[in-house]
């Protein structure tokens, strides 16, 4: 089994995957593309861009996939401490898209 006591990245291609087992605390932070994250038992699935982060909510397997290059770091539940991104990371646009989709409400994710 993987530890993640420490910041780990993972690299991925278009269309890889990663399985991680019982990583429940755990934080996903990508830092370039888009991930997609479905949980066992879980109905729902998480779709991750760039500068987005998440915690796994449960144990069990999470599948994490790629939908482009994606750099994606996993940190153990005591590195988990929400950052804020640097100026650099974020666009102007991004910004702003960010803020418009915060606004929303969330909306499930069929899952094929």
């Amino acid at each position: 089994m993987a530890s993640f006591e420490t910041s780990t990245l993972i690299r991925l291609q278009p269309g890889e995957a990663v399985s991680l087992d019982d990583v429940r605390g755990a934080t996903l932070r990508v830092t370039r593309g888009i991930v997609w994250i479905t949980q066992e038992r879980e109905p729902r699935d998480v779709v991750l861009r760039q500068g987005d982060n998440w915690i796994v909510e449960r144990d069990g397997r999470t599948v994490v996939e790629a939908q482009a290059d994606v750099h994606l770091r996993v940190l153990g539940h005591a590195l988990a401490a929400p950052l804020a991104p640097a100026a650099n990371e974020r666009s102007y646009w991004g910004d702003r898209l960010a803020r418009l989709f915060s606004l929303t409400t969330p909306r499930a994710v069929p899952y094929f």
